[in-house]
């Protein structure tokens, strides 16, 4: 199976191929540049294993949560790649795609993703084997001092949020996670692995179906919320 993946939900615009079990992929940390970079990294990919986009069996896509632009950017690319090559989409979490490329030692994994505004999106997981993640916690967005997080003994944290707002997870955490990485983005080439079992499993869905996860719709904070905030 051909898959193409793409996620451009933060400042990482990264996208990937799998192509009979082989993963390639290209990514860049290039804010604002995502709409340039993401279709000449796919080219680049197809035409290094000498496949044509009529060669793709379906697109995989990074859902979000993240960045407004770059997750309808990413959205939009693969439900127009879907619709014109006649084939179906798997949608991926991003914090699912971070929380992959944490150790795989049975550990709890946070995965966090700095929002802005003094927030951050965060996903609760743990590897489950190869390509496997099992969901401990909804999804959420909000600040790191209110996270609330299921009883684990022992968390990796991966992300940004890490960086961000490093003392406001520790005080959340039971003890100071086994490994963790704040200079880690949702990839491309962890979604592809992790939607080439979706589609195994015959769950891909219609273009039109594959739909962005965002967990808050507002994007600024107003002149009196900045005024309000401490120092």
């Amino acid at each position: 199976m051909n898959l193409l993946a793409i996620d451009t939900a933060t400042e990482a615009c990264s996208v990937a191929l799998s192509c009979d079990g082989r993963v390639l992929s290209r990514s860049e940390l290039a804010p604002r540049r995502h709409a340039e970079l993401v279709l000449p990294m796919a080219e680049s990919l197809l035409a290094e294993v000498g496949l044509s986009r009529r060669g793709l069996d379906g697109i995989a896509v990074g859902r979000g949560p993240g960045a407004f632009t770059g997750v309808r950017l990413a959205i939009s690319l693969a439900q127009g790649l879907a619709l014109g090559l006649g084939v179906p989409v798997v949608a991926v979490s991003s914090l699912a795609a971070l929380a992959l490329d944490a150790p795989d030692d049975g550990t709890a994994v946070l995965a966090v993703i700095d929002a802005r505004m003094g927030e951050v999106y965060a996903g609760t997981f743990r590897r489950a084997g190869t390509d496997v993640l099992e969901v401990l916690g909804a999804e959420s967005v909000g600040p790191a001092a209110q996270l609330e997080l299921p009883q684990a003994a022992a968390w990796n944290v991966i992300g940004t949020g890490w960086d961000s707002d490093r003392e406001s997870l520790l005080a959340r955490l039971p003890a100071p996670p086994r490994w963790a990485e704040g200079q880690r983005y949702p990839q491309a080439a962890a979604v592809v692995r992790l939607a080439a079992r979706e589609f195994a499993a015959g769950r891909a869905v219609p273009p039109e179906q594959a739909l962005p996860v965002y967990l808050r719709d507002k994007v600024a904070l107003t002149l009196a919320e900045q005024a309000r905030r401490p120092a």
